[in-house]
């Protein structure tokens, strides 16, 4: 009797361990190997000659479409995914007759604990729900937040989430910094998280934010298009003058302005981590209260004053358009009479 696949894949971490050609896989990850072959979906593909090329991410992100592009380089990254029967990188180039390996293992258990928060609901029915987070929630557990989060408020409030995020991030589609408020959507089920994922990947899901930024822009309407990727000292922050970042693209137009400040309504095209903090930053007008980008300029203002003010997108059941907008908080429309209102006459 051949070998069970999950003994086939132990015998994978025992061979991987001993050649010490892989060292610097994590304990962790083998594990995970282990525990994922008993249960898992298995997927072989084969690379056609028009799919040569692509990076090993998109070409499972083609050919996969039901899996968002973030779950697939999990599955990479985590050994989950083989190119000719070795693990790989996200950033592979494929070529014309590889053969790709995806053992998909079951989602994780949901583990984050229900907590009475309460939510504000833009929109709810059985496949979504659509908050607007206040500033100073932070989306999903993580480390140094292991409770009080939108997750924890979510599960509190929802019969049902979808498993896609995984035990930390249960129904989470996308995601707003700590301290920006506005529109987020949540997936309740599986089949609307992918779609939805789908949408945001495709970039036509429509994202709309308005910001308060430092200064009189003197161009008053225009379009940013910089890469974004880590910036290469400061870990926690993003740069768009790193040379390996990835494409991003903000369309801004000013709103309301006096000379210490201009209230811009900014459209993205692509969701960058820390977009448009980055991209006005460097056009030379950050946004005010950012402690990270311009801690100068944050001392006057609670939070950085970034608020995502619509979201439309089309709903994964019903396949028509949906559009939110979120009221803008008190605190944000007290620095705009702070920073505008009283500098006119």
């Amino acid at each position: 009797m051949g070998a069970s696949p999950a003994d086939q894949q132990a015998a994978i971490v025992r061979s991987t361990v001993r050649g010490g050609s892989q060292k610097k896989v994590a304990p962790r990850v083998l594990f995970m190997r282990r525990l994922g072959a008993e249960h898992s979906t298995r997927t072989e593909l084969i690379v056609s000659a028009n799919e040569a090329k692509l990076r090993l991410d998109q070409f499972l992100a083609k050919r996969l479409s039901e899996l968002s592009r973030s779950r697939l380089q999990h599955l990479i990254r985590d050994g989950f995914v083989r190119l000719n029967n070795s693990t790989s990188r996200p950033r592979q180039i494929v070529r014309g007759g590889d053969k790709v390996e995806v053992m998909e293992p079951p989602l994780e258990k949901i583990e984050a604990l229900p907590e009475p928060i309460p939510l504000e609901i833009l929109f709810e029915d059985n496949d979504l729900i659509v908050i607007n987070k206040p500033a100073g929630l932070v989306v999903h557990p993580g480390a140094g937040h292991r409770k009080h989060t939108l997750v924890n408020a979510l599960l509190n409030h929802c019969a049902s989430l979808s498993g896609i995020g995984g035990k930390e991030r249960p129904g989470i589609v996308h995601r707003l910094d700590k301290e920006t408020s506005g529109c987020l959507v949540v997936a309740k089920n599986d089949a609307a998280h992918r779609e939805l994922s789908t949408q945001f990947a495709a970039r036509t899901v429509e994202k709309t934010y308005l910001a308060l930024v430092a200064g009189k822009l003197r161009k008053p309407a225009g379009v940013i298009e910089e890469k974004i990727g880590r910036h290469p000292i400061h870990r926690r922050r993003m740069s768009a003058t790193t040379l390996r970042g990835r494409a991003a693209k903000t369309e801004y137009r000013a709103v309301r302005s006096s000379d210490r400040a201009t209230l811009i309504e900014c459209r993205l095209h692509s969701g960058r981590t820390h977009q448009i903090r980055v991209h006005l930053h460097n056009l030379g007008h950050p946004v005010l209260g950012d402690k990270v980008y311009a801690p100068r300029l944050a001392r006057d203002f609670p939070r950085q004053m970034l608020h995502a003010w619509k979201l439309g997108f089309r709903h994964p059941r019903s396949e028509k358009w949906r559009s939110f907008e979120a009221p803008l908080p008190d605190d944000f429309a007290a620095a705009i009479k702070l920073t505008i209102e009283s500098q006119q006459v």
